[in-house]
């Protein structure tokens, strides 16, 4: 989340897609039934009549992995009305910046397209610089390569008719959508967007996202109270998890894996730190050596010296070309590629798409380690379906793991609040938490290659100190991320002692005299104490809900993200009223001599980019800090598959081309034709289905609580009255629905919650399956998980699988 779950409620109009957060999130939509209470207009888009959809003053539904096609028709629609916020999109976005003449879009192809690689030189997205490498502008947004301009080109065939055609929604629920959510571009106004994996789980799910955020920026919704773009996080730590490298390319705060070809740690930084000579930005991954020597340090402690190179020859490298995501990892498994499996927290027997194919890679191991508070459908693959246990020679080790309430410990809700839980009952029985199990699996690690080994320093000269009386200790683990001052360090006159904890990381060093776990987290736990445990009840002074302290947020406990953006350039709020920060400045003859910024923790410091007689202040700052230019990315010339979001079909769909270009998927998009069979416009598979989850259901672990069984018993298929007669199907018979990778026996729940839909001017039914279920926990004796119908389609940049969207048939058993 760019806000928090309390910013909610300062909205004016919340628009919810790819998400169902009356249901899967019900305790926070508290603050969107407050806004709702202020007045706020609540919009839903989904393909079923949710219960958000319930709640909603406009309910537009749209087909499945159609998403793009539907944001494009709004940024048409503000684009030809002139919606946007023009100060906002000239000063604070890269819509004035000139792009390169070697950029083009054509036949749904960006330019430099290797069709045998499938991959883009993204060097033809460049900007055009001037001899100081900064992007040239033109301020009256006018130029014909300038990036507004390039938008609405590229945007000019999103038309309403076309979009209606190919997203199923009418015209008029369309412009309902439109009109209501661009209101919010008025300077007195804020809208905001909730979404889940309604948008991440397809093919195109970083450009649905990068869809939002170009509507965003053009109406100046991000950096306010009420605005920005809101991930819904399914489970209450995954915002801390991937802050903490759960992500196979991460490091810790989102630095980069090294490649092969990263040879030293000079190279490595040099790589990944952010170069920019505009002296009004921030740039601030210019800091990146400063991040990756501090967790070095903390990886590897008073081994990790500048001699050499602070440890980073220890650190596993990766191939250049080669992806490790999770699919990767399966698919390798599959071919016999590798040889043991860790298990941990996950149930991939039930999650993956495809996941039959994922059960019989499971069998091609030598071993299996399961870490989990119960059993499970992969702890127990061998006995599934369609398997022979004597035939499967994986041996399996089950390590019986305790419950959130059993341990202490913190956890970053979506609103990236960190917060400190404190245990309940001890672990029952032989159950760890997940920080022993580490700790000793670590310290039997550390004591077998004491006496050798292949490559043994990682392991050696692995900091391995955080248990207290031999118990794990999340306390020190928690100081460890935030980090310490390693020597004496004098930053601006003042010094700071060897020992103490870094209270901020603008503090930290490159040169291996501060450590820092995690660069995100450093001032969460300092000399004052645990700054997640805090539980101040008092909010700021601009009474908005930010609530400083209680609990943390990173970074350095700032509660929205680019708050830079909420004032004008001379650094009065653009909306008084819900103010986050402003500059109370020191004036001279029209310029400001000094001042401070108040609300909220300020993105970037310095002063305002103007003084109060309109002349540039070159002591001023660009608000976005994390961006190399220190504007918002209208344009964005990083992404795998393209700078700007396009439409394309999902692997599967019901018609047979694409209706805005001749090119069909998207060109980079990944899927296994040894591993998949794709159905598209296949006359055995006409009707679309997609995934999601129950309120009386988190993940598959409520499976084991027979009270939660009770509520939600068994897996089941919702499809509307319509199909049902065609199909001859009553509520709550047995059927079979079935794709072109297996079947699925449930019961079928008749329901006016699915619509008929006019697909480019056919008739086109959805249906829609809850993934909580598997074999393991039956109650008809034939449940199976949703993810045997599920293809094996991936995402080429955040590499997750398309759930959301497949094609099948439904039939009476």
């Amino acid at each position: 989340m760019t806000n928090h779950w309390i910013d909610l409620r300062n909205s004016d109009c919340i628009l919810v897609m790819g998400a169902n957060p009356a249901e899967n999130h019900p305790i926070s939509f508290r603050y969107v039934n407050q806004a709702k209470d202020n007045g706020a207009k609540l919009i839903c888009v989904d393909p079923r009549i949710t219960r958000t959809a319930t709640s909603a003053d406009i309910y537009a539904p749209l087909r499945s992995g159609t998403d793009i096609a539907f944001l494009g028709g709004m940024i048409k629609y503000i684009l030809e009305n002139r919606l946007f916020q023009e100060d906002y999109v000239g000063n604070y976005t890269n819509a004035p910046f000139i792009v390169g003449e070697e950029y083009g879009f054509e036949d749904g192809l960006f330019s430099g397209y290797d069709p045998d690689e499938k991959h883009y030189d993204k060097s033809r997205w460049a900007f055009e610089t001037d001899d100081q490498g900064i992007p040239e502008r033109d301020p009256t947004m006018q130029h014909k390569r300038c990036v507004l301009s390039l938008l609405r080109d590229h945007f000019a065939r999103y038309d309403l008719k076309t979009v209606s055609m190919i997203t199923g929604t009418s015209q008029e629920s369309l412009m309902a959508v439109y009109e209501t959510f661009t209101l919010t571009g008025a300077a007195s106004k804020a809208g905001t967007v909730l979404y889940a994996m309604g948008w991440t789980q397809h093919t195109t799910g970083v450009q649905n996202i990068r869809a939002m955020s170009i509507i965003q920026l053009l109406l100046g919704n991000m950096g306010l109270a009420g605005g920005g773009i809101n991930a819904l996080r399914g489970e209450n730590n995954v915002q801390g998890s991937t802050d903490h490298a759960l992500l196979w390319g991460n490091w810790p705060g989102y630095l980069k894996v090294p490649r092969d070809s990263d040879h030293s740690l000079p190279a490595y930084n040099e790589k990944y730190a952010s170069k920019n000579n505009d002296p009004l930005s921030v740039n601030w991954w210019q800091h990146y050596g400063k991040y990756s020597v501090s967790f070095l340090k903390s990886m590897f402690g008073a081994k990790a010296t500048s001699e050499n190179d602070f440890g980073y020859a220890w650190m596993p490298k990766c191939k250049d070309d080669r992806s490790y995501a999770w699919w990767q990892s399966f698919k390798s498994m599959y071919h016999d590629g590798i040889r043991g499996f860790f298990a941990w927290g996950m149930n991939p027997a039930v999650s993956c798409g495809n996941v039959s194919k994922i059960r019989e890679a499971l069998t091609k191991l030598d071993w299996m380690v399961h870490v989990n508070i119960f059993a499970t459908e992969t702890s127990d693959f061998w006995k599934g379906p369609n398997m022979k246990p004597e035939d499967i020679k994986t041996e399996v080790f089950s390590l019986p793991a305790c419950t959130w309430v059993e341990k202490e410990g913190s956890i970053t809700n979506s609103g990236r609040w960190m917060q400190w839980r404190y245990m309940g009952p001890r672990p029952r029985g032989q159950s760890r938490s997940d920080g022993h199990i580490m700790m000793e699996l670590g310290s039997r690690l550390k004591a077998l290659y004491a006496g050798g080994g292949v490559f043994p320093e990682p392991i050696r000269n692995l900091k391995w100190d955080y248990t207290t009386n031999g118990e794990f200790d999340p306390h020190k683990v928690a100081k460890e991320i935030n980090g310490y001052f390693l020597e004496d360090v004098t930053v601006d006159g003042r010094t700071y002692r060897k020992g103490t904890l870094v209270p901020s990381f603008v503090l930290l060093q490159d040169d291996g005299s501060t450590s820092s776990g995690n660069w995100l987290y450093c001032a969460s736990y300092t000399e004052a104490g645990n700054q997640a445990a805090r539980q101040g009840q008092e909010d700021a002074p601009n009474k908005i809900g930010n609530y400083p302290e209680f609990a943390w947020a990173w970074p350095l406990n700032r509660r929205i993200i680019y708050n830079r953006a909420s004032v004008d350039l001379r650094g009065k709020p653009i909306n008084p009223e819900k103010w986050v920060v402003r500059f109370e400045g020191e004036e001279k003859s029209g310029k400001y001599t000094g001042g401070q910024w108040v609300g909220d923790v300020i993105d970037g410091g310095g002063l305002p980019l103007h003084h109060p007689d309109g002349s540039l202040n070159r002591d001023g700052r660009y608000p976005f800090i994390m961006r190399a230019h220190g504007v918002g990315q209208i344009f964005g010339p990083g992404l795998n598959d393209g700078p700007l979001p396009e439409h394309y079909e999902p692997l599967e769909s019901p018609i047979a081309k694409n209706y805005m270009s001749p090119q069909r998927r998207n060109p980079l998009m990944r899927y296994s034709a040894l591993l998949d069979k794709p159905a598209t416009a296949d006359p055995r598979f006409p009707i679309i289905c997609t995934t999601y989850r129950l309120t009386e259901h988190w993940m598959t672990v409520t499976q084991a609580v027979p009270w939660n069984r009770e509520i939600q018993p068994q897996v089941f298929v919702e499809l509307s009255h319509e199909l049902a007669a065609e199909k001859m199907i009553s509520n709550g018979e047995r059927v079979v629905v079935e794709s072109s990778r297996g079947q699925l026996e449930c019961v079928a729940l008749v329901t006016h919650r699915f619509q008929l839909m006019q697909i480019v001017g056919k008739t086109v039914h959805h249906i829609g399956i809850p993934w909580h279920f598997g074999w393991r926990r039956q109650t008809s004796g034939n449940d199976e998980s949703v993810n045997v119908l599920v293809a094996f389609a991936i995402d080429p940049s955040a590499e997750i699988p398309e759930y959301k969207a497949f094609m099948v048939n439904v039939h009476k058993k």
